[in-house]
């Protein structure tokens, strides 16, 4: 059968291509439905890559945040019309150490692969996960970010002291949202703290405990603010923040880094050490994550009143202009999701 694809090929440039798409009897067919832009959709749509990134990626199909209905599955795993979420993830091998997700050999669709910007898509059925049956579409499109937090979680529970009684985030965007908000469901009784700049979007973290302004947050000496701090800041700001947090957080804690930064960042490697702090990186997600999410969704249906609050607009796309339509409002916003309903 033909797909019909819809390629970034410049910075603020979509074009249609026509592709074979072989169906195979180990292959499920999907329909993208539900889409969610990211952030890094919007570095190659506004062009805020450097010009290497950007002609080494494109063209490419934008878009990994994707809820999808199941057309055929000679597999049988999967019911015709069902929802799933799909992992953008693609790898091609398995190690005994090293996740998925962190394999060089491992592919990831919107990044070197095409994303979810197309008519159909063929999918691994190990790569599909079924979506939570008490929560909306619109923020089963997003389970992939919602993936990610989960995976830093998992990580931190890994790597960290079990003396988790106060933990704190910094970053009040939608990746520190979720984090917090995860972290409040799986840790309860902990004294939740969430850090940012800017006093609305603070204000949407109502299950946080504290809620502070970073230009205000002013530590004495041997002071601490919290046991295991979680970086969701990214861009230009990560340096101060990651700072904040080498300063804020006890001895011996953990500082999870999910911000994405173009550039180098300096950090006081002199407290690192005087403290015996654990800093490790967290990057996307893998299906063990999904599965995770999905059940504490599944488990949590508060949550799903929570997540609304991130979806800011649901656009319906019917063609390339309301494509160029969606991203450019979500360009102008600071705080939640643009969902798209994929009708092309």
């Amino acid at each position: 059968m033909i797909d019909v694809i819809y390629r970034l090929t410049a910075p603020g440039r979509f074009e249609i291509a026509y592709e074979e798409l072989p169906l195979c009897e180990d292959q499920v067919l999907l329909r993208p439905r539900w889409l969610s832009i990211c952030k890094a959709d919007q570095r190659y749509y506004q062009g805020n890559r450097s010009p290497e990134a950007l002609k080494a990626k494109l063209p490419m199909a934008l878009v990994h945040e994707c809820a999808a209905e199941v057309v055929r599955d000679p597999t049988g795993r999967f019911a015709r019309g069902a929802l799933v979420a799909i992992c953008p993830n693609l790898p091609v091998q398995t190690d005994e150490f090293i996740a998925e997700n962190y394999l060089f050999s491992s592919r990831f669709r919107s990044s070197g692969a095409d994303g979810f910007l197309q008519e159909y898509v063929l999918s691994a059925p190990d790569r599909l996960i079924p979506v939570p049956q008490n929560t909306s579409p619109e923020i089963c499109a997003f389970l992939e970010l919602i993936s990610v937090a989960m995976h830093s979680i998992s990580r931190f529970e890994r790597f960290s002291h079990r003396r988790r009684e106060r933990l704190a985030v910094w970053g009040d965007g939608s990746l520190g949202y979720i984090t917090a908000l995860l972290l409040r469901t799986l840790y309860p009784q902990a004294r939740l703290t969430v850090l940012g700049t800017v006093e609305e979007k603070l204000s949407y973290f109502s299950f946080a405990e504290e809620r502070l302004d970073v230009r205000r947050v002013r530590l004495v000496e041997k002071e601490s603010l919290c046991d295991h701090a979680f970086e969701c800041v990214g861009g230009a700001g990560c340096r101060n923040a990651i700072n904040q947090m080498i300063e804020a957080v006890a001895p011996e804690g953990t500082l999870a880094l999910l911000g994405v930064s173009e550039n180098f960042v300096d950090i006081n490697t002199r407290m690192v050490l005087e403290k015996g702090l654990r800093l490790f990186g967290s990057s996307r997600s893998g299906v063990a994550d999904f599965a995770r999410a999905a059940a504490v969704l599944e488990q949590n249906p508060i949550l799903g009143q929570y997540l609304e609050r991130l979806v800011s607009r649901v656009l319906p796309v019917r063609s390339i202009e309301d494509l160029h339509h969606a991203f450019l409002l979500d360009g102008q916003q600071s705080f939640g999701k643009t969902i798209l309903r994929w009708e092309m």
